[in-house]
């Protein structure tokens, strides 16, 4: 009998599904036991009688109570949700980790290895995830890189071969089994049936390892959706006064582009807004078909740039609970991400005691001196430049205090050495402050709870808003500490989102 997990109100659920809510799409799963299919809740197709369905948190607990996901809706292709939030800092942790890549591909560690680096023993751990998801660890990975595949397969042209590697598998034959065992059909016969054509192969399959791929350049077109609201214009005008030429591009209203390096794989992409579908379409160029291995975690990174996993209901709900901003939120304002922690880092110092425009110049110095050009499937880009680059740099085409410049050499110098610290770590380097860290963990760390309170732009409008609000205020100097720390208290766990609303106040 299938179980009903939904987090949400079965009520709440059927609504939603009946509207086909965009809304929700991501946060539940309509499993249809006369089909034995499960739906995204915006799936067009005919919505099945509310006595033949069940409620699930994601895809896996549907998968696991025996359904298929829909071919029509694709629940591969939605936005990520909140359904592990709750399950305990270790257990959280892990799936992050996990979801991230670190236990497939060429880099993969074992879960022993994964256990030391979360501090907890490997019996502990897997005992959090047959309590927590519900699953074992092996069998959770498995289901990622699954779902990964699938939506290759659904959306690209990359040969089955190309989505065996780029889903982390290591060779094409375990590809096939594992997709088989878990979704009944298999890689070939997926695609067959969304008509995607699929790309020649002249070598066998069957024995073929996926390590041993033609290095060419490689291009795909993805779409990610997202959860409405968003608000595009905002997100669209951030990014467009802070661009780094050749590095960044707006081409029209709908469009961010960017150059990108992970883990030694370099790229672009292109993403296009298509506000109708709640969605953007990607373009993804990796410099050769090497850089497939990273392309889950690249993926990733785009979703976290644009901010696309939001749930800009539960953020609002807890923002407009700050009597002064209900008038003035913004609604659907997201959390423009960096590329890395260390870009993230850059940008912070080179903007300490100056303007945006005056920042922004000197990061395009920065890159244009430094950064990396290259030539990615016919487009010319230039890359960030590397911590080690920084760290032995000159720096002086910028015109900027001496004292900043070493800090900026110190930071390459203390990331090129130490690339996974934690960002608290980042306060031993001489000329590094907190507003820096808080900045690098909120635009590259995407970490949600961050409110910048030493920033000067968030200091002045929380005075201007509380002196408006309450009269007792404007008489009286305000404890702007206390004040502050209230305030974070009040719309925990989702400072970094209220940042961002106080530097678009007008």
């Amino acid at each position: 009998m299938l179980t009903h997990n939904c987090m949400l109100d079965s009520e709440i659920c059927h609504k939603a599904r009946l509207a086909r809510d965009a809304r929700f799409d991501g946060l539940f799963f309509t499993g249809v036991i006369t089909t034995g299919i499960f739906c995204r809740s915006i799936c067009p197709a005919v919505s099945p009688k509310e006595h033949n369905v069940r409620y699930f948190d994601s895809p896996l607990q549907a998968t696991m109570a025996g359904l298929r996901p829909c071919l029509r809706c694709r629940p591969d292709s939605a936005p990520g949700s909140f359904a592990w939030k709750g399950v305990g800092a270790t257990l959280e942790r892990a799936i992050g980790l996990i979801d991230g890549g670190v236990l497939n591909g060429p880099d993969a560690i074992s879960i022993e290895q994964l256990s030391v680096r979360l501090g907890v023993s490997s019996r502990y751990l897997r005992k959090l995830f047959l309590e927590g998801v519900g699953t074992s660890i092996k069998q959770y990975t498995q289901f990622r890189q699954l779902m990964f595949a699938k939506q290759l397969l659904h959306q690209t042209e990359l040969s089955i071969t190309q989505v065996g590697l780029a889903a982390g598998f290591n060779s094409v034959r375990r590809f096939n089994e594992v997709f088989k065992q878990v979704l009944k059909l298999t890689p070939s016969m997926f695609r067959q049936q969304v008509a995607v054509k699929q790309l020649s192969d002249n070598m066998p399959i069957a024995n073929r390892e996926l390590a041993s791929a033609v290095i060419q350049p490689v291009t795909l077109n993805v779409e990610l959706y997202y959860r409405p609201p968003l608000a595009w214009q905002q997100q669209h005008d951030f990014y467009q006064l802070r661009a780094v030429r050749y590095m960044e591009w707006l081409d029209g209203p709908n469009h961010y582009g960017r150059s990108f390096s992970l883990n030694g794989v370099n790229g672009y992409f292109d993403a296009e807004h298509h506000q109708a579908r709640n969605s953007f379409k990607v373009n993804v160029a990796l410099e050769d078909e090497r850089g497939l291995v990273e392309l889950h975690n690249i993926i990733n990174n785009i979703k976290r740039v644009l901010d696309l996993n939001a749930n800009m209901q539960a953020v609002e709900q807890v923002l407009l609970s700050l009597a002064p901003l209900q008038n003035h939120i913004i609604t659907g304002l997201r959390l423009p991400g960096t590329w890395s922690t260390f870009e993230a880092g850059c940008r912070a110092v080179l903007g300490q005691q100056v303007s945006i425009v005056q920042a922004t110049k000197l990061l395009n110095q920065l890159v244009l001196a430094y950064g990396e050009p290259r030539t990615i499937a016919g487009k010319r880009v230039l890359l960030f430049p590397h911590p080690t680059v920084v760290a032995q740099a000159s720096l002086s085409e910028l015109k900027m205090p001496g004292a900043r410049k070493l800090a900026l050499n110190a930071l390459g110098a203390f990331v090129a050495n130490n690339p996974n610290a934690d960002l608290a770590k980042w306060l031993s380097i001489k000329g590094i402050g907190p507003w820096t860290v808080s900045y690098a963990q909120m635009r590259g760390a995407r970490q949600p709870d961050v409110l910048l309170c030493g920033d000067l732009v968030v200091k002045k409008r929380v005075i201007k808003l509380y002196q408006n609000t309450d009269a007792s205020k404007a008489e009286l100097a305000i404890d702007y500490s206390a004040l502050t720390k209230e305030i974070a208290d009040t719309v925990s766990p989702w400072g970094s989102y209220l940042t961002f609303q106080l530097w678009n106040l007008q």
